[in-house]
């Protein structure tokens, strides 16, 4: 048994107001990206990482590592047009007739405690599909108009984070369905495919990095 982590770094990084995508952009001295994926490598020596990269990305960050003698050993996919086909493609890198979980974790997220990737991983053993959650802690308001609006109970919501993990052959499985504007994560190929998802308890610090406000918020969240 084999437990993998297929981290997606396609962004570009355009809310964050420059050239160089998000995914590359230095927090604590060190790109974002890398930090992902030696957390990961920290919660386990051996769980196997694959990164998936935009194809025009992968000199740049061949570049990268060499310049911060980043040392994490990963297997390295190619990106797709969308998520769901970046995810088909870390898939293959993973032996048919494997056995095990397999995460899903955005690589603009440095951030997941030990405790939540840990939870997510043993969960799956069992429940087959997992992912991250928080309290929604504003009030939230549903648009029914141009101008209207109305109050919604905020504790029917969660907010969803990644790692997302799954069976396997499970999300090997889903991933095989056509591709469809409604897979906005793994979860939604997973439930489109006829499984239901468990909801652990994510952690507030696992933010996902998309605008410069984000970025201090790292450095804080650094010291």
């Amino acid at each position: 048994m084999s437990d993998y982590v297929i981290i997606v770094a396609g962004g570009k990084g355009l809310r964050m107001g420059g050239d160089i995508p998000k995914q590359f952009l230095p927090i604590g001295g060190r790109p974002v990206l890398m930090r992902t994926l030696e957390r990961f490598r920290a919660y386990s020596p051996t769980l196997n990482i694959i990164l998936v990269l935009p194809k025009a990305q992968q000199d740049y960050w061949q570049q990268l590592c060499r310049e911060y003698d980043f040392r994490v050993e990963y297997q390295l996919a190619d990106g797709g047009e969308t998520r769901f086909h970046s995810v088909q493609h870390g898939l293959a890198l993973i032996p048919d007739d494997a056995e095990g979980v397999v995460g899903v974790h955005d690589g603009v997220r440095p951030f997941p405690s030990m405790e939540v990737i840990r939870h997510c991983y043993e969960t799956a053993r069992t429940a087959k599909a997992v992912i991250p959650v928080t309290p929604v802690v504003e009030t939230l308001r549903q648009l029914s108009a141009p101008s209207a609006s109305k109050t919604v109970p905020r504790d029917d919501y969660r907010l969803v984070q990644t790692p997302q993990t799954f069976d396997i052959q499970l999300l090997k499985a889903a991933n095989r369905q056509p591709y469809c504007d409604g897979f906005t994560d793994d979860a939604s190929v997973v439930e489109s495919y006829g499984h239901a998802i468990t909801l652990v308890d994510g952690n507030r610090e696992n933010i996902k990095l998309t605008t410069p406000y984000d970025l201090k918020l790292a450095e804080v969240l650094l010291g």
